[in-house]
């Protein structure tokens, strides 16, 4: 006999799988493909709920304490991140007036379409948790610790989905 609880934490999972795939194949500027994408379990998500504590103790911002607590009750966290690539469209978003102008900086400025494909890709995966009734919490807070973490394979931007199935939303009305 197969207990609810397994079919949870199997759906939860295969969710996670499913979103990773979804975010991958979000459409990119120029076809030009930035992402990391990643599946955290549980002693991944120890880790990043520390960070953030410690996060806490240096900034007094109350929301990573409580992030740090919320995010253990989620058997899976998906990171999507997005490393940094001029993708040579001129577009000045990032404040500067040209992609060589930028480069020419130096600074490790993400471009506009960087950031644009990395929304993109968590749409796409939230849209599929939200079609498989899986609850979900996008969390810059997380993102942010797991890039502190190095667990993101040089991105520069980063955010977490806390994915949950239980009688009510974890990561909500906390």
């Amino acid at each position: 006999m197969i207990s609810e609880q397994e079919i949870r934490e199997r759906q939860i999972l295969e969710t996670a799988q499913a979103m990773a795939v979804a975010a991958r194949t979000a459409p990119k500027a120029r076809g030009t493909d930035n992402l990391v994408i990643k599946i955290c379990e549980r002693k991944d998500i120890e880790l990043i709920s520390a960070q953030l504590e410690k996060d806490y103790e240096q900034t007094g911002m109350e929301f990573l304490m409580r992030d740090s607590r919320n995010i253990l009750s989620a058997p899976y966290i998906l990171l999507i991140g997005s490393r940094v690539q001029v993708l040579g469209l001129n577009c000045a978003y990032c404040g500067f007036p040209s992609c060589e102008e930028k480069i020419k900086a130096g600074e490790n400025i993400p471009c506009f379409f960087n950031s644009e494909d990395l929304g993109l890709a968590v749409g796409s995966a939230v849209s599929l948790c939200a079609d498989r009734r899986i609850d979900s919490r996008v969390m810059y807070s997380a993102g942010s610790a797991a890039l502190k973490l190095n667990l993101m394979d040089g991105a520069t931007q980063c955010l977490a989905i806390c994915l949950s199935v239980s009688s009510k939303n974890p990561f909500f009305d906390r």
